[in-house]
């Protein structure tokens, strides 16, 4: 079955082998699963000057990846409303889980990235080619085996769904998937100072540079927590 793979070098076959492992059939079409772990810092100049990297794949994964959560949780809660879905959904495809989902299947060896990235992007860039895995899956293999692969190697793996229903909100995580989604500049800035009750911390976030909101705490990740709180509240959204 994969004897045509024997004809490719070694970093092909070691791709192939790798996204076997990872989704449980050889890929059909290896140059989108290449696509897919090609991120946009390392693509190549194409002679029509475009850059060919995996941020399409990414668009159609995400899409794909929201509609396969949404139908899941539809059939898992038959009679939860539309806030809980919506918000277990969020929970679900948020970058810092999605990131990190991408580092434990291994996305992080097999990405092709500029090692001179930001602190941050790493961040989204492990979860970004895990959504651009998903778009590669969905075209090579079409929706039912993708929707599998997300349901059985992501979903169940990776997600015990009565302690998430049951853990508080994540603030800052929230914060940062809308300000990604809405391509808002979201920053937080951190200062050390004292009070009577000794350390103190102040978190202030801001919005496309202004300030949108403030915390205080006796840690940099309490401060930041708080602010975020209050932040999400000042957005209009529910507590």
């Amino acid at each position: 079955m994969f004897s045509w793979a024997l004809r490719f070098g070694s970093p092909d076959r070691k791709l192939a082998e790798a996204m076997h492992v990872i989704t449980g059939r050889y890929p059909g079409n290896l140059h989108l699963y290449k696509l897919a772990m090609l991120h946009s810092s390392a693509a190549p100049a194409l002679d029509n000057g475009h850059r060919a990297s995996n941020e399409r794949l990414e668009y159609l994964g995400d899409a794909v990846l929201n509609a396969v959560v949404a139908d899941y949780l539809f059939s898992k809660f038959p009679f939860k409303d539309e806030g809980f879905l919506t918000e277990m959904r969020s929970r679900i495809v948020n970058r810092e889980s999605l990131n990190d989902i991408g580092r434990q299947l291994g996305l992080n060896a097999l990405l092709v990235f500029d090692n001179n990235l930001r602190r941050e992007s790493y961040r989204t860039i492990f979860g970004n080619a895990l959504e651009a895995l998903i778009g590669a899956i969905y075209l090579d293999w079409g929706y039912a085996f993708c929707a599998a692969f997300i349901e059985n190697r992501l979903l169940l793996p990776y997600f015990h769904l009565d302690t998430l229903i049951n853990t508080p909100h994540n603030h800052k995580s929230l914060l940062i998937e809308w300000a990604q989604k809405e391509a808002r500049q979201l920053q937080f800035e951190v200062q050390d100072g004292a009070s009577g009750q000794g350390r103190e911390f102040t978190a202030t976030i801001l919005l496309n540079g202004e300030p949108l909101a403030t915390g205080k705490g006796s840690s940099k990740k309490k401060a930041e927590k708080d602010a975020a709180r209050k932040a999400w509240s000042a957005l209009g959204f529910e507590p």
